[in-house]
Order: C-alpha cells, then sequence, then structure tokens
C-alpha cells in the first residue's frame, strides 16, 4: 500500500484536526528524510512513517476521548427530601439552579423531590428508605436526629451560612370567618368548647413548633412550669385529632370544615390569601422563630458521588435569587439583602423567642419530646 493510500485509509477515522496534525507530522518528517533515514540504519522511510502514523492516530485518538469526557459530563440526580410546605418554593427554586448549573458546569441536574412531615421524612432518610443526598426540613432537631444516626457529619451547622438556616416562619391562628369563638391570643386556645386543629409533634415539625409557642407564651412571659403545663394540657385536650402534618391539618380545617382554630405557618397563610382564599388570622405578639435547617447527607452524597452538585444547590439556597422565591412565598428570608427588600410585608413581633431560649434541641428533646416525656403526659392527660 503506498503512503498516499495509507493516508486515505486513515483519514476517515480521522477528524478534521486529527487529519492537519497528521499531514504536519508527515510533512516534518520529510523535510528531515536523509537525516532520519541515516538514523533508521537500513529501515525505509516509508516504514517509519505508517509506524509514525499509527501512533500518532492512537495518542491523538485516546487524547480526543479523554477531552471529550471532560466535556460532556454524565448527568446528576439529586434527591431531595422536604417537609410538606415546601414544595411551592423548591418548584420555583429548582430550574433556577438547574439552568445555572448547565450553563457554568455543561452537566444536567434532575431532582427526585419527596415531600411530607419533617418528622417522618427524617425517619425515612434514617431507615434508608428515602437516600436523601440534601434534606431541607422544619426544625434542625430533625437534621440533629439524621446526624447522630450517623448520616451527616457533626458541625453541620457550620457549613451553610446563618447556622444551616435557610427559611423562617412564624406561627399564626387561623380562624373561621367572623372570628364567632373570639380567639386572639395563645391563651384563648384553652377555652371551653374552642376545638383546635393540630398536628402531632412525633410526626410534624410544625407540631413541635406548635407546642414550643404554646409553652413559650407562659413559660417566657412570667409563668412557671406547672402553669405552663396546666394550659398546654388544656389545648390539647381542645385538639380531638393529631394529624401527620402542617398540609393534612390544613385540609381538614379548610376542606373538610372541621375545627374553630388552626395553627399554621404565617408564610402559608399568607399565600393562601394571595391565591384567592381569604383566611382570618392573627400572628400572637408573643411568638417562636420557625427556623428552617438545610443540609447535605454526607453518607448518601458520598454514595451518589453528588457532593459537589448537592453542596452547590445548598449554597444557592441562600442567594438572592433564591431568596427572593421564598420571599415571594411569604416565607421570612435569611439573606440581608432580601430581608431588606421584604421587612414591610411581615407584621412585627413584639417578643420573638427562639429553641435556644427553651434550652436549645437537646434539651427540648428530652424535656417535651423523648418517650415519657412532657407532650406523652400531656397527651394522656388529654384523653382522661
Amino acid at each position: 500500500m503506498s503512503k498516499s493510500q495509507q493516508l486515505t485509509q486513515l483519514s476517515k477515522f480521522l477528524s478534521e484536526g486529527m487529519q492537519a496534525y497528521a499531514m504536519k507530522a508527515l510533512q516534518t518528517i520529510q523535510s528531515y528524510k536523509q537525516t532520519i533515514k541515516s538514523w533508521l540504519n537500513g529501515h525505509t522511510v516509508q516504514s517509519f512513517v505508517s509506524l509514525f502514523l499509527v501512533g500518532a492516530f492512537l495518542s491523538i485518538a485516546v487524547a480526543s476521548c479523554s477531552g471529550s469526557s471532560s466535556a460532556s459530563k454524565n448527568d446528576v440526580k439529586l434527591k431531595l427530601v422536604s417537609f410538606s410546605v415546601t414544595k411551592a418554593a423548591h418548584d420555583q427554586i429548582i430550574p433556577k439552579f438547574v439552568e445555572k448549573w448547565k450553563q457554568e458546569h455543561n452537566q444536567n441536574v434532575t431532582f427526585e423531590q419527596s415531600y411530607g412531615g419533617s418528622g417522618a421524612q427524617a425517619a425515612a432518610v434514617i431507615a434508608g428508605s428515602q437516600e436523601a443526598d440534601i434534606v431541607h426540613l422544619a426544625l434542625p432537631l430533625d437534621v440533629s436526629k439524621i446526624q447522630q444516626a450517623g448520616l451527616i457529619k457533626s458541625g453541620w451547622e457550620t457549613e451553610a451560612p446563618r447556622n444551616g438556616i435557610v427559611s423562617k416562619s412564624v406561627a399564626a391562628i387561623v380562624t373561621r370567618e367572623g372570628n364567632p369563638k373570639g380567639i386572639n391570643t395563645w391563651a384563648d386556645l384553652a377555652k371551653d368548647g374552642v376545638k383546635v386543629i393540630a398536628a402531632n409533634p412525633k410526626t410534624s415539625g410544625i407540631a413541635i413548633w406548635e407546642f414550643l409557642a404554646f409553652w413559650g407564651s407562659v413559660s417566657l412571659t412570667g409563668g412557671d412550669e406547672a402553669t405552663a403545663l396546666d394550659y398546654v394540657t388544656k389545648v390539647y385536650k381542645n385538639t380531638p385529632i393529631l394529624t401527620k402534618d402542617a398540609r393534612e391539618a390544613s385540609n381538614l380545617f379548610f376542606q373538610q370544615n372541621q375545627g374553630d382554630v388552626l395553627i399554621n405557618y404565617e408564610n402559608e397563610v399568607i399565600l393562601a390569601g394571595k391565591n384567592g382564599t381569604k383566611l382570618p388570622y392573627v400572628v400572637p405578639q408573643v411568638n417562636i422563630s420557625i427556623d428552617n435547617p438545610v443540609a447535605v447527607v454526607d453518607k448518601n452524597v458520598d454514595k451518589h458521588g453528588t457532593r459537589e452538585v448537592a453542596q452547590a444547590f445548598v449554597d444557592f439556597l441562600y442567594s438572592t435569587e433564591a431568596q427572593r422565591e421564598f420571599a415571594k412565598l411569604q416565607y421570612r428570608p435569611v439573606n440581608p439583602t432580601v430581608t431588606q427588600e421584604v421587612a414591610s410585608q411581615y407584621q412585627p413581633i413584639k417578643t420573638l423567642f427562639t429553641s435556644q431560649d427553651l434550652g436549645g434541641w437537646d434539651i427540648i428533646q428530652k424535656k417535651f419530646f423523648g418517650d415519657g416525656a412532657i407532650f406523652d403526659k400531656v397527651k394522656a392527660a388529654s384523653k382522661a
């Protein structure tokens, strides 16, 4: 086979760039033909050229494959496990992140999403039935439980801004039209004849916030613990059904028309009004800061090979762009710029306390929600 025929055959397998490289190599060899001939010590230039071209083809092909691999990365799938009322926010935020990541990294990201009661979601992650890469839950206690199970590294709160808190709200009391039972404060929930719709602290994040709001409204305003216990017991006597999460409580109140009063997130109540369902409600002036954390689930992202993208999504949730989406859905943002932009949209709170004012989550869990702790005693007493 002639040199020309060899080149023609090889050209079928080479891109234009490869062809140019091969031709240039051949020309260089030809220009130094006499030197090469002497060095070959009897071998033909044609056989050397053939060998060189085969080597050049292989090296270029390997380099090309390597370059192609880095240029078009494999798609990534992330599993987001969150609490029930965040879906509307993530439906707006996720497409923005996906587009941004595609532009910056030429990689497609898809999300598998799961929404439900925060406590139940945390339990599913711990059990392995939900292999979350990222959790966005209703309260830090649920993320702490996942950490204690060995799936999240200790110190997760320091891995993101704002101690891992990505969205906030406060508690609101929703009543029937005209507020026939005259419910305006936390104390009114303990009145005889008032039927309260609330969720179960064993499965729902909002239910824990509700309980802490009830307790703190007494214990942090001058009442002792005996008075707080008596008050909370009366409230739960007025709560015939404990739903599994906030969404189910809302459905029971609005769609099935049960109960005189519903405790809900402020953001849910305001959003319902903007969507055409005007709800009579009051935001108590003694209130609890409802802090919703986000975290990367270390064990799962390492297993799935998704750490880089998962961490980038968590970081994106704190961006001005994402926080504005939370604010549109009436969450109280944590980004200072956005907080300033929307401050006038929210009712000011006279006394806003936090979980730390009640001792922090380790104490809260043991004191109120562990087996046989205060909530279990209140529930048993309310049924008596």
